[in-house]
């Protein structure tokens, strides 16, 4: 409990320093391109026509409105994946300002989740295209009210896995390797090219029972449906409220899991300076 008092309170008191962090992490993410953080907008929109392609062909026009159904959950998940990948190097890369200065490490992890919200309300800009074309399906007191909801519980879960992956991967740089193919197949094995539902059709969650049991554990199988529901809504229907229950009890998990991360990162953090 000291050591996660501890992590709380630095967080709390160098804000200033975590909002220098975050301006740097996103200038940096801009200088490294030619279009700099223009990809923000264009890389989900590549993302959503490959899946289009692909479902179009395999799914048969499966999925009414195809385009706004993919992005929804296209969109989040970048927010995701960006996170965690330069989470998993976001203490290795500060090893000389770690090694001259002494400041909160925790701090850093933190930044770079903060960051990322910022390339997230980015990507509503090609969210506004697509559901000018599908203005059918938008209604806008939903998305107003439970986009933000479901986006916070997001963060919180996406700041515990951050946390989690910048201290392992300190002392164990192959993480850094198999990070990649990791959120690769949490991306498939989420229902995000597909839909629950979908599956229940085909009969593939009766044969396989195990599948319906893996998908209720995953928090993106919440994220997904809840982005989903509010956004696109049904095949058939309007957008309508989430399941509030289910974030509520995933916002309980992230907040637990952001504890565990703090504690197992601020035990490790004493040792970053000689592992580095």
């Amino acid at each position: 409990m000291a050591l996660l008092r501890e992590a709380i309170s630095e967080i709390s008191s160098r804000r200033r320093l975590i909002r220098y962090l975050v301006q740097a992490e996103m200038k940096k993410r801009g200088s490294d391109t030619i279009l700099g953080n223009i990809w923000w907008i264009l890389d989900p929109v590549l993302q959503m026509i490959v899946y289009v392609i692909l479902i179009t062909i395999l799914g048969r026009g499966r999925f009414p409105d195809y385009p706004l159904f993919i992005f929804a959950a296209i969109l989040p998940w970048k927010w995701f994946s960006a996170v965690i990948s330069d989470a998993s190097t976001t203490v290795v890369r500060q090893e000389r300002l770690i090694k001259q200065i002494a400041f909160p490490k925790i701090v850093l992890p933190v930044a770079t989740t903060s960051a990322g919200v910022v390339g997230f309300l980015a990507g509503f800009v090609p969210l506004a295209g697509v559901l000018l074309l599908y203005a059918h399906r938008f209604d806008p007191l939903m998305f107003v009210v439970w986009v933000p909801v479901i986006a916070v519980v997001q963060y919180f879960f996406t700041l515990g896995v951050a946390i989690l992956v910048s201290a392992a991967n300190v002392f164990f740089r192959d993480l850094g390797n198999a990070l990649g193919h990791g959120l690769r197949l949490w991306w498939f094995l989420s229902p995000g090219i597909y839909s629950l539902t979908w599956m229940e059709e085909l009969g593939i969650v009766q044969e396989n029972p195990i599948i319906r049991t893996v998908a209720g554990l995953n928090p993106f199988a919440v994220l997904f449906e809840s982005y989903r529901i509010v956004i696109y809504g049904t095949e058939t229907g309007r957008p309508m409220a989430p399941d509030v229950v289910a974030l509520g009890v995933l916002l309980a998990g992230s907040v637990v899991l952001i504890g565990l991360a703090m504690i197992f990162f601020k035990r490790l953090e004493p040792n970053f300076a000689k592992v580095l």
